[in-house]
């Protein structure tokens, strides 16, 4: 075998063929294999040594709800079609094709030229740049990968980066950290290790670009220029094996779901965990915990607010000032078990905080450590690293015992307490130390190349506890830290986010990037976490931004101790109000949402141009994004702002959900956006949402179903939803409604699958719309002061 250089990089010639896959051979002893994994997917796995280097992987699971440890092999093709492709070799190349997809491959050197169909030819996706597009020993022997850029290309994914939606233009590092406070417009690096890419060009087709990696990788987009080489972009993972997965569009919405059914299945969590979470550490860190716990069920009564949750910081853990999980300080809570009944029999559950590391003064350390179930250097001691206030050990959950460990920990501490979920926080898994070693599965790997992995797997044993202890229940689990698939198992919120206007606006985008990535069941600390307290206008604009997002909390630890609550503020206190009451009335819609997140691998948040690719107004940053498909969300971002100005997109008409006014696509509108009113809403005209038209409060009424409904002045559209109201059978109800030529009736036929415990159903019309609502053979009433019916199935 020779050695490659760069006058004369590798020859490769194809060695061989098996189901879904070619491999490719140079006389370098270098390894290509190109898979071929279903008619929009393919990827390419190149082993610069000839074997393979990355650790089994752990974001692929096609369609799936969970990855088998120790991880999936990286050459298995179990779980995709593996279609026939066509392969043609000449004139140095080979050429693969589905019909879909086609890369042709320059032999000497491995150049790579991706191509999606379009309409009746082909139209470029990605092409390796023309230098040096590889490291086949003449850079320093990481993973690294050059594609050549084009002009007007724009860059989305990611997860959760700062900044803008369009990546364009900027490099970053997907490492996980704890950045608190950290500057959501520009702070780089934040909590998730995302490498995906979702590539649009100058005309808004699209492809995907993953790069299946379980090390830290550094991501370059046009940053960084070289005259030598032409424009391009860089991805260079610190430890493995280039593995490139390509996603055929060019449907920007069509690639979201692939990707997101690569990385597997999300989690179908309880519908509470929709409702309103209350949190802050100022509770559990204080004195008196017990008591201003107690507190806060007694505010939520006094203001007449509901409350499905509440997320306990970890104070409840203290010794002294710091905080040792699992332990519960019985000075604050003399008695765990009757606490959580006490907030069992409120209504609300509790969502306790856990962490990854035992600090070196944790009681069990010793004996945790003694277990051999902590990450060790190559000697087996525990390996050690700053974590809070103190310094301490992080549990390898690579280790099968040390999981178990885990299990039982969360089990006996926490679910044989009476709480039913858990809160994975602070598992970004700083080692640093370059001899922190993993039992990987019995086939021990360095920290550095699984270290996005860990946070991964501890949720994941978190959830498999919830599922042991309670089989009957959908478990519900939240997580700050992650990676590709992390939907399969939690709920996730964009951290420790700062006090200031600018959030707002920048979570709201960081949600899209995760959205994009496969997670889309995500929300923000409302009220920001971390710096000065809110101002009464900026809280208020927080909380109606927060109510139409999938996670919806309200938490702080402000700089002066005070408390983000919805009574904060007694002048702010009835809009708060009037507002988690829209939340509850929401509910139905967003539940809906998530089963079509999890059965169709539709995300929940998107940008505008996801659902109007053709609209080239759509693809501008923006403070509007999509929640579902039919329902347009423009932000107050803005201090001292009454109206909205909204460009609404082309390719529908709109109608504004309080006012009923109808506005055309493409057009502009200024809305009212009070600050004691709701957040602006507009509807898709043809379209509906599944509501709780249950008054809000402490103690809700039972659920009164209803549907709001969005006809067109004439013609007819079709509607379905999800109606489940948590652990049981999902009921699908079936609309045809038809705006009827006159101008004066919409006529309704109604179905509905399943057994809901109530088969009746109240329609109404938008505010101003006089028509007559007749639904198969009735006609409407008058429901609340809004055209209405009211529907037994």
């Amino acid at each position: 075998m020779r050695r490659a250089t760069l006058s004369n990089p590798p020859l490769f010639t194809l060695a061989g063929r098996a189901p879904g896959r070619l491999t490719l051979a140079a006389d370098t002893g270098a390894i290509a294999h190109l898979f071929v994994l279903e008619e929009d997917v393919a990827r390419l796995l190149l082993l610069a040594d000839g074997t393979v280097t990355s650790p089994p992987s752990w974001a692929i699971a096609p369609g799936a709800e969970d990855i088998a440890e120790p991880g999936r092999d990286r050459l298995d093709v179990s779980g995709f079609a593996c279609p026939d492709v066509a392969v043609e070799e000449g004139d140095g190349t080979i050429t693969v094709a589905t019909t879909r997809l086609r890369v042709t491959i320059r032999l000497h050197g491995l150049h790579c030229r991706w191509e999606q169909r379009d309409g009746d030819g082909w139209r470029p996706m990605a092409e390796d740049r023309p230098t040096q597009a590889y490291d086949f020993g003449w850079w320093d022997g990481r993973a690294h990968h050059y594609v050549a850029r084009s002009p007007g290309q724009r860059f989305y994914g990611l997860g959760d980066r700062t900044g803008d939606c369009d990546r364009a233009g900027r490099s970053f590092r997907l490492t996980n950290v704890d950045p608190m406070g950290f500057d959501a417009e520009t702070s780089d690096p934040l909590y998730k290790s995302i490498p995906y890419l979702l590539v649009a060009d100058a005309d808004g087709r699209c492809h995907g670009a993953f790069y299946d990696s379980t090390a830290d990788v550094a991501v370059d987009l046009g940053r960084e220029l070289d005259n030598y080489h032409g424009l391009y972009r860089h991805v260079v993972a610190d430890r493995g094996d280039v593995d490139l997965w390509m996603i055929a569009g060019p449907d920007p919405l069509a690639v979201t779901r692939r990707f997101t059914w690569l990385t597997g299945r999300p989690a179908l969590m309880p519908r509470w965990s929709l409702g309103y979470s209350g949190s802050t550490m100022t509770y559990t860190d204080a004195p008196d915990a017990a008591a201003q716990m107690a507190g806060f069920l007694d505010k939520l009564e006094q203001h007449d607010l509901g409350c499905s949750s509440f997320h306990l910081s970890s104070g409840y853990t203290s010794i002294g000032d710091k905080r040792y999980v699992f332990h519960w300080n019985r000075d604050k809570f003399p008695d765990p078990a009757a606490f959580v009944a006490s907030y069992a029999e409120a209504g609300v559950r509790l969502v306790p905080n856990i962490k990854p590391a035992l600090l070196r003064s944790h009681p069990l350390y010793d004996d945790v450590a003694a277990a051999g179930l902590f990450v060790n250097d190559g000697d087996g001691a525990p390996v050690e690293a700053q974590f809070w206030d103190e310094v301490g050990s992080y549990i390898d959950f690579t280790n099968p015992a040390a999981a178990a460990w885990w299990r039982g920990q969360v089990k006996s501490a926490l679910l044989d307490q009476g709480m039913v979920a858990t809160w994975n926080d602070n598992n970004e898994y700083e080692l640093w130390d370059s001899r922190s070693q993993l039992a990987g599965f019995g086939t021990p790997v360095a920290a550095a190349a699984m270290r996005p992995v860990m946070p991964m797997l501890m949720t994941r044993a978190s959830r498999r506890a919830q599922i042991e202890a309670r089989p009957d229940e959908r478990p519900y689990v939240v997580t700050r830290s992650g990676m590709a698939g992390l939907q399969r198992y939690a709920q996730t919120w964009s951290g420790d986010n700062r006090t200031v206007w600018k959030t707002i606006r920048y979570n709201a985008r960081q949600a899209i990037g995760l959205a994009l990535s496969g997670v889309s069941n995500s929300g923000d600390d409302i009220g920001g976490f971390s710096g000065p307290a809110p101002s009464p206008e900026l809280l208020v604009r927080w909380v109606q931004a927060g109510v139409l997002m999938p996670r919806f909390s309200i938490h702080s630890w402000n700089d002066d101790r005070t408390v983000n609550e919805p009574w904060m503020y007694l002048e702010a206190a009835p809009a708060i109000r009037r507002l988690l009451a829209l939340r509850q009335t929401l509910v139905p819609f967003l539940y809906d949402l998530l089963h079509r997140y999890h059965a169709a691998f539709e995300p929940m948040v998107r940008p505008v141009w996801l659902d109007f690719p053709r609209d080239p107004a759509a693809w501008a940053e923006s403070d509007d994004h999509l929640l579902g498909p039919n329902l347009l969300v423009p932000l107050v971002v803005e201090e001292g702002t009454a109206e909205r100005t909204v460009r609404v997109p082309a390719g529908a008409d709109w109608v504004d959900v309080w006012s009923g006014r109808h506005v055309a696509g493409g057009d502009v509108v200024t809305l009212p956006a009070p600050i004691d009113g709701p957040p602006v809403m507009l509807a898709r005209t043809g379209s509906g949402m599944l509501v709780d038209l249950a008054l809000g409060g402490w103690r809700p009424e039972p659920m009164q179903r209803g549907a709001w409904l969005f006809p067109p002045a004439r013609g007819t559209f079709a509607w379905d939803a999800i109606d489940d109201e948590g652990d049981g059978a999902a009921a699908p109800w079936r609309w045809t409604v038809t705006g009827e030529a006159d101008e004066r009736e919409v006529r309704v036929a109604v179905s509905c699958d399943g057994t809901p415990a109530d088969r009746a159903i109240t329609l109404l019309l938008p505010p101003g719309d006089g028509r007559l609502l007749v639904v198969d053979g009735g006609v409407s009433v008058e429901v609340d002061g809004r055209r209405g019916a009211r529907v037994e199935i």
